[in-house]
């Protein structure tokens, strides 16, 4: 049978424990061994079937004891407490990874998240500017966390990291950035100074919906 039909298109932010550049992306090992770390998205236009997604917000916390590719990873996710039940049904359905094909990003996670903790349902506040390479994220007594360009330590001017993956599965192109991110939910870490990228997304039910070509038409960072 086939899977329902989902589109979601927006901005993506992403911390973890790394160094800034995060080896993982280029298939290192992780910084200190392990994976601590926080995404989250915005949905500027989305859906699933007929129930619209426009301007939603995602976040996750999550821990990995080594590379993420072993497994034994850790996750809460953290949604808004406005969602309809409806939204709520689409965003569980899309998150789990359900119908969607073997590598592509959702149901990667499916399988090598293998602890969920109960969700969160509360009011977010979250932005994201990718071109400027800054982000916020605040939910009281849950995680707060920022983002900002990486400057040269010398001269203090904005330096720029641009990790480019032809072949991603989460994004083609990201703005590096450095993080500041603190969790106090189920999943708690303390970051400073640590790896941060952001991204335009786009995701469907088989993964990207654009190759790498067209996403730098439709997305340009240049």
């Amino acid at each position: 049978m086939p899977g329902k039909d989902w589109s979601i298109e927006g901005r993506y932010v992403e911390y973890c424990s790394c160094d800034l550049g995060c080896p993982c992306e280029s298939m290192g090992e992780p910084t200190r061994g392990h994976c601590n770390g926080a995404v989250g998205f915005i949905i500027d236009k989305g859906h699933w079937e007929d129930v619209n997604l426009d301007g939603k917000k995602v976040v996750a916390t999550f821990h990995f004891p080594r590379a993420i590719h072993h497994g034994d990873g850790h996750m809460q996710p953290i949604l808004e407490d406005n969602l309809t039940d409806a939204q709520r049904d689409a965003l569980f359905y899309i998150l789990t990874g359900e119908d969607q094909p073997v590598g592509t990003m959702f149901q990667i996670f499916s399988v090598i998240v293998e602890h969920h903790h109960d969700p969160v349902f509360t009011p977010i506040d979250f932005d994201i500017d990718v071109k400027a390479r800054t982000a916020h994220i605040g939910v009281p007594g849950l995680i707060r966390a920022r983002s900002e360009p990486i400057r040269n330590p010398v001269t203090d001017e904005e330096h720029r990291i641009l990790t480019v993956l032809p072949n991603g599965w989460v994004f083609h192109e990201a703005e590096g950035a450095v993080g500041t991110a603190k969790s106090m939910g189920g999943i708690k870490f303390d970051l400073n100074s640590s790896h941060s990228s952001m991204a335009y997304v786009a995701w469907g039910p088989n993964g990207l919906k654009y190759d790498f070509d067209e996403a730098r038409k439709r997305f340009p960072l240049h």
